[in-house]
């Protein structure tokens, strides 16, 4: 056979595929660096993840403390408007009581002022009975009159022992307020 017949010589063989093996060899080493290059990024994706997850994890336990710290400010959100309620009630209270010692102390004052002008009008009735009555019967009118004068100086005393123990109601109420 001749060269020409068979296609190519051998020389020729060798050199195409001497530049074969070369071109893969290129190829190999491009793939080979090709892979350096994916496993590089492969490394650096892989330590972002990381940093990422860590990150992730951090942000949930931030999350969760933010979460338990919104629940407790509810609660004290919630004291809060019940310590309110309970002390509009404790001043709706305050203020009736005041309303009531106002008003005791108005009708003690026109007692009072109904006892001095009985007194005055007994005083001036004794005066002038003195001379329609003997003395026979001064000391019984004089007993009949401080009999009158203690009972309404008993009643007096009971006004006043209420409006005192109101005062002290009030007192305690605003203590309660203030603390």
């Amino acid at each position: 056979m001749s060269e020409q017949e068979g296609g190519e010589t051998p020389e020729c063989k060798v050199e195409h595929l001497m530049g074969k093996l070369r071109r893969l060899q290129q190829g190999k080493k491009a793939l080979e660096e090709g892979i350096e290059k994916m496993m590089s990024v492969k490394d650096v994706l892989q330590n972002e993840l990381t940093t990422l997850q860590t990150e992730a994890y951090k942000l949930e336990g931030i999350l969760k403390e933010k979460e338990e710290l919104c629940r407790k400010l509810q609660f004290q959100c919630e004291d809060v408007d019940r310590y309110l309620k309970q002390n509009k009630k404790i001043e709706e209270q305050l203020d009736k009581y005041r309303c009531e010692i106002q008003e005791l102390t108005l009708k003690h004052r026109k007692q009072r002022m109904k006892f001095e002008n009985q007194l005055f009008q007994l005083i001036e009735q004794h005066k002038n009975l003195h001379s329609l009555y003997t003395p026979e019967r001064l000391p019984e009118e004089i007993a009949s009159a401080e009999n009158t004068k203690s009972q309404l100086l008993l009643a007096e005393q009971m006004k006043l022992a209420q409006l005192h123990r109101l005062n002290e109601e009030l007192v305690e109420m605003e203590k309660q307020i203030s603390e």
